[in-house]
């Protein structure tokens, strides 16, 4: 063979091997995303609610990231319920072990010899995407059509790599696989690369069916995925709260030493997959090791994973602990302002108690909120923008602690009808939220637009905008009063309004408008002003959501 001839070769096996991976990592995103939508806030609900012991932890963690396909989307939920209070540290280290033994669901499904099927999963995922009018039925397709495309990435990767079988390098690339650290380090350098500990064990298995690599060989590589797809976590860590980097800690920890501990017993756990697997003793050395290997790897990635669970989930609060020491989370001071005034642990005790002081903290909050509204009034709200930084960061640190209140408010014994008030009062609370990130963050990059470009609202403007805000104050003042005096009266209130703002903000656009087509109001000031009775309008929305919940936990009529 010419040099030339070689090298032609070898660029053909190279487009053919990342063309297949990437048609295997769009089809592993494709399919992930879809799931996320089609399972996402069911999973969500499951991962906060079953996680009261480390046993359920590990079996959630397991079961949602199989549904999604995703080590990766797991661990950022955990980090978000860590944040909000609503799931512990420890809690934590169960769903992350799980979610590792989850993560192994994609190795034993490409190890069936499916690959035959690809187009004909592409074929009908494409059609429920194109021809069917509903939602759910197009995501169904995404999912069907992404498996299809793992697998006939699968299939271009396998073909690319026939005739690497009389390709000396190669061959003598493969032996050198057979050190387990230098196999550990390879696979964990390019898991990092490509973040997806799938996609190297996809590889693994199909290097494994053409008969290049060993069964121990196989197994380093796969250890060494578990250690490079800690990257993405890392990753995702970054800028992040310090709990944030603990959740990473945690599954650097966990991954890390689970391999160390496993490799000096490759060989070990090499003969126990080999006893269980099936096998194909009729046939011919190299053909036998091609049907067999696949199975015995994916395999051993799964008992390596659930031994590993097994083993170290009595120890979940002694992992916390160690990661909390090495990535200690440094106290922030909490303005007076931001301290709860009426959570008492003692009412805990008794749930109904506990739901009237939670309801007369969210009215705190609600307080905050109110201030931070009326800083933001259209004509100073530049020069307000320490005060209403400051407030943003007061309702972020006074939701956490009602959040975490409630959260050890739900581990008690309630009845249907507690449980029913517990859940609107959080609604509530994620409404006044809402209230506070549409004027801290989207007021203010209006705000920030608008001073930049030294624009000017004339007297009318602002003396439209002055009424408009009055009374999305005066609706938002009225939901909290409702909501922490039980008042169903105000809520009715807030409700009557919406006619009213609806009115103002209508003639206030209409005055924009005209103004507009007699050429006496720039493009760029008339898209700011009609942005900022969107917002405007958006908040009275929220305040309305809160009245409605007023009449509910208040057992009074549907508001």
């Amino acid at each position: 063979m010419t040099p030339e001839s070689s090298a032609l070769e070898v660029g053909t096996i190279v487009i053919g091997l990342f063309g297949g991976l990437a048609l295997f990592l769009f089809g592993m995103e494709q399919m992930t995303g879809a799931l996320k939508v089609v399972a996402g806030e069911r999973m969500r609900a499951i991962l906060g609610r079953l996680t009261t012991n480390r046993f359920s932890a590990a079996a959630t963690g397991a079961f949602v990231t199989a549904v999604i396909q995703s080590s990766s989307v797991t661990t950022v939920l955990v980090v978000g319920f860590i944040s909000a209070g609503l799931m512990s540290l420890t809690a934590s280290v169960g769903v992350i072990m799980g979610a590792n033994v989850g993560t192994t669901i994609t190795a034993q499904i490409v190890a069936f010899k499916v690959t035959q099927y690809a187009l004909v999963l592409v074929s009908v995922g494409f059609a429920f995407m194109f021809v069917s009018k509903r939602p759910t039925l197009k995501h169904i397709g995404e999912i069907t059509m992404g498996l299809g495309l793992i697998f006939f990435g699968m299939d271009l990767m396998g073909d690319a790599t026939i005739p690497l079988q009389s390709y000396e390098p190669f061959i003598a690339g493969m032996r050198s696989i057979n050190n387990p650290l230098l196999a550990i380090l390879a696979s964990a350098a390019f898991t990092a690369l490509v973040q997806s500990s799938s996609a190297t064990t996809g590889i693994v298995i199909v290097l494994a069916s053409q008969g290049f690599i060993t069964l121990e060989a196989g197994i380093a590589l796969a250890l060494g995925a578990n250690i490079g797809t800690c990257v993405t976590a890392i990753l995702a860590a970054l800028g992040k709260p310090r709990v944030a980097l603990q959740a990473a800690a945690v599954h650097v920890f966990f991954n890390v030493v689970g391999v160390l501990l496993w490799v000096g017993m490759i060989d070990y756990l090499a003969e126990f997959v080999r006893s269980v697997s099936p096998a194909f003793p009729d046939l011919e050395l190299k053909a036998r090791l091609a049907a067999e290997t696949p199975r015995q790897i994916a395999n051993a990635h799964t008992i390596f994973n659930i031994a590993n669970t097994l083993l170290f989930l009595p120890f979940t609060g002694q992992v916390a602990r160690l990661v909390e020491w090495l990535v200690p989370t440094h106290a922030e001071p909490v303005p007076q302002r931001a301290r709860p005034l009426d959570l008492d642990e003692v009412n805990l005790e008794t749930p109904a108690l506990a739901l009237d002081r939670l309801r007369l903290e969210i009215g705190h909050l609600g307080e905050i909120v109110l201030d931070l509204l009326r800083a933001a009034s259209f004509g100073t709200f530049g020069r307000e923008r320490a005060t209403l930084a400051q407030g943003v960061r007061d309702v972020e640190l006074l939701q956490r602690e009602i959040l975490g209140y409630a959260r050890r408010l739900s581990q008690t014994e309630m009845s249907p009808a507690s449980t029913q008030s517990l859940e609107e009062l959080l609604a509530s609370t994620n409404q006044l939220h809402n209230i506070s990130d549409t004027v801290g963050l989207n007021l203010g990059t209006l705000s920030r637009e608008w001073e930049s470009r030294g624009l000017q609202a004339s007297e009318e403007t602002q003396a439209g905008f002055n009424e408009l805000f009055s009374k999305v104050i005066e609706s938002v003042a009225l939901s909290v009063e409702a909501l922490r005096d039980s008042d169903w009266d105000k809520a009715d209130r807030v409700v009557g309004l919406k006619g009213e703002i609806a009115e103002d903000a209508a003639r206030l656009e209409q005055r924009l408008a005209a103004r507009l087509a007699a050429a006496e109001k720039d493009v760029a000031v008339y898209r700011l002003e009609s942005e900022a009775i969107e917002l405007l309008k958006r908040i009275y929305y929220f305040a309305k959501r809160i009245a409605k919940t007023v009449g509910r936990i208040t057992d009074e009529p549907e508001v």
